[in-house]
Parts: C-alpha cells; sequence; structure tokens
C-alpha cells in the first residue's frame, strides 16, 4: 500500500493507520465523531456521508459509536488506501469513493448527516506547519475554498430534517455561517470550539417558499 513506513494511533479504541503522506489524526478530532453520532441517533433513515475523509478515523468512530451505513469520499488515492485499510481493521463495510466530492457522488444520492473536516489553513500559512501534508491543510486564499465545495454537497445531498457537521478553522464560523445562509435550506444550528478547530452544525430545513 505504501513505499514509506506507516504508522498508527489508537483513536478512541480504534486501529488508525497512515505515513507522512496523510494528515496525522489529531486526538481532539474525535469530538467530531462523538457530536456526529449525537446526530446519527436523531436523524432521519439513511446512510452516513464524509467528505474530506483522510484516513477515515472521524467517521469510523463515529458510525462505531451510532451504527449506519457510511460512504467517505477524499480525493487522495494514499489517503482511500488507508481508508479502506481501517474500515478494514475496524470491521466496518465502507463505501470508499476516491475523487473530485462533485464527481463521485450519483445526482439522486441522499444521506441523514454529512460528516466534513476539510483543509482550512489559509494558503499563505501552511509553512507554519511543516509536518503536514500541503494538499491536507491548504484551504484555499482564505481557507475555505474547501469548506465551499462541502457546503455545495450538503446543499445537494442532505435529506429535508437531516444534518450536517463540519470542522474550520479557528475564526472562519461567522464566515462560514455568511456562507450558509446563501443556501435557501440551510441554517447553522449550533457551533463548538475545539482545541484547534471550530465545529458546526448545519440543518437542512423546510424551504419557506414551498
Amino acid at each position: 500500500m505504501s513505499t514509506l513506513e506507516s504508522r498508527y494511533v489508537d483513536f478512541e479504541g480504534l486501529r488508525i493507520e497512515y505515513d507522512d503522506r496523510v494528515l496525522t489524526p489529531r486526538p481532539w478530532t474525535a469530538a467530531q465523531s462523538r457530536w456526529a453520532a449525537e446526530l446519527i441517533r436523531l436523524a432521519p433513515p439513511g446512510p452516513v456521508l464524509e467528505l474530506c475523509a483522510g484516513a477515515g478515523h472521524i467517521g469510523l468512530l463515529a458510525v462505531t459509536l451510532a451504527p449506519r451505513t457510511l460512504v467517505c469520499v477524499d480525493a487522495d488515492p494514499t489517503a482511500c488506501a488507508y481508508l479502506r485499510r481501517n474500515a478494514f481493521l475496524a470491521e466496518l463495510r465502507v463505501d470508499v469513493r476516491e475523487g473530485r466530492m462533485d464527481e463521485v457522488l450519483e445526482p439522486d444520492e441522499e444521506f441523514a448527516v454529512i460528516i466534513a473536516d476539510p483543509p482550512w489553513v489559509p494558503t499563505d500559512d501552511v509553512t507554519r506547519f511543516p509536518e503536514d501534508p500541503v494538499t491536507a491543510i491548504d484551504g484555499g486564499a482564505d481557507g475555505l475554498a474547501l469548506a465551499r465545495s462541502c457546503l455545495d454537497v450538503i446543499d445537494q445531498h442532505l435529506v429535508v430534517a437531516g444534518s450536517a457537521l463540519l470542522q474550520v478553522g479557528p475564526g472562519q464560523a461567522d464566515r462560514l455561517a455568511d456562507l450558509v445562509a446563501t443556501y435557501d435550506e440551510l441554517a447553522v444550528i449550533a457551533v463548538r470550539e475545539l482545541d484547534r478547530g471550530t465545529l458546526v452544525q448545519i440543518d437542512r430545513v423546510e424551504s419557506s417558499a414551498a
């Protein structure tokens, strides 16, 4: 699978393997898994989608805590290879889609919960994190380029009364809320600060124009 030496972390009971080409799983991101599991337990019927999944730790832990069918998307083939490996180690069957998030989902696919941890470091700041692969952290000029793509997917594929849980960087939640406000049926429901990031719950609501 890899020409580099694989390493692993214990992610709240899950063995998650990766190497230097994949973002190291951060223990504090388990908070996103736990919150996602809460949303899954209350969500309408349907599968869970994880965008920008990386090695898969956040989504895998979420559906371990609250079992549902899981679809994971990542554009990086190395991340997808580790994701498949980590799903196997967790004894979970996961549909792994390798490619751009706007290209690997069918137009009529719907999901009850969508989890996303896109790169959110502004391009000018990526050199501050030399230990991380640039493609795994570069969020474009303002850090929200991939978050915008995630919002488009959420708008197209989240069921009514479904929830999305999106992670952005410190200080980015207000700007993300402005972006969410441009979608007729999406609304920010809650925001929680993490050690290094921010979680934003976004729900699909009934259109007022209906």
